[in-house]
């Protein structure tokens, strides 16, 4: 697997967890991508937001949140002086299939105990709770 850091899309999300990076994704998914969204099979794979200039099928414009951090100078969205911002907002729609709630959680444990950290011991277990933990009102992720 290539460098996580630059895995590290800077809106918080973890490419290298992604069941559509290419190290990931598995024949089986891809046949389900193709089928579903008739989306040719070369154009699935993903190489990460950084590696690809936030441009893949699910985005074929690109991204604006990578727009604004280019256009900003900075590595990650918890390193601007806007953060956090509405690009970031958590939204009810479609949270249970894409990992877009995730971002505020992954950029403010980033920005707390480091990048390094956070890739070794706290990025796929925020996503996998995220997809497969319990809500628990007052708290959060019950255990």
């Amino acid at each position: 697997m290539k460098d996580k850091k630059a895995l590290t899309a800077p809106c918080g999300i973890d490419c290298f967890n992604c069941e559509l990076y290419e190290d990931n994704l598995t024949n089986d998914f891809a046949e389900m991508i193709h089928v579903k969204y008739n989306v040719p099979k070369d154009e699935i794979a993903c190489k990460g937001c950084r590696q690809q200039d936030g441009k893949h099928f699910h985005l074929p414009k690109g991204c604006a949140t990578l727009d604004c951090v280019k256009a900003k100078g900075v590595e990650l969205c918890c390193d601007c002086n806007d953060f956090p911002c509405t690009f970031l907002a958590p939204v009810a729609d479609q949270a249970a299939k894409y990992p877009h709630n995730i971002k505020l959680i992954n950029l403010c444990r980033i920005k707390k105990v480091g990048l390094d950290r956070w890739i070794e011991e706290e990025a796929g277990q925020i996503r996998k709770k995220y997809f497969t933990g319990k809500f628990a009102v007052g708290k959060g992720q019950a255990e």
